[in-house]
């Protein structure tokens, strides 16, 4: 009968201090690995603009090559675009450092929704490619990766 005992004794499972340091390194693996996975997240949503902004450049590029200037309007351009999913779209503008459609172009995306901890920040593309200077978008979360100014 005393064996039987012992060998109850040795298949009583887990101590509770042996639970508490499993999971004791699971908070700390995941203490770690939850903010890389937000920040990746939110790159992959932000990388929408670009590449949607990208695509726009491209049919804008043909479109002056055709017209003799820029369009205004997106359901001019001879691309069918998908209105964006994390991001709203602003209008079509004259830039700054242009004088008309004819010398160039600008259009602002901002972040819609919830950003992770980010805000509303905005991606500003235009005839010459992604502004840096005008947008707001975090650098650890630029697909482009710029540096700070």
């Amino acid at each position: 009968m005393d064996k039987q005992i012992a060998v109850t004794k040795q298949h009583r499972g887990f101590t509770l201090v042996e639970l508490a340091v499993v999971v004791v390194i699971i908070g700390v693996l995941a203490a770690f690995a939850v903010p890389r996975f937000l920040v990746s997240v939110e790159r992959s949503k932000a990388s929408e603009a670009f590449n949607y902004a990208s695509t726009l450049h491209s049919a804008q590029e043909r479109y002056v090559s055709r017209q003799g200037t820029y369009s205004n309007d997106i359901s001019k351009l001879d691309t069918l675009l998908a209105a964006p999913q994390y991001f709203t779209l602003g209008a079509i503008v004259v830039p700054a450092s242009a004088s008309s459609l004819e010398t160039g172009w600008e259009l602002t995306f901002t972040r819609a929704g919830s950003s992770s901890g980010y805000g509303a920040y905005t991606v500003v593309w235009g005839y010459l490619g992604f502004d840096g200077t005008n947008s707001t978008i975090p650098n650890s979360i630029n697909p482009f990766q710029t540096t700070d100014s």
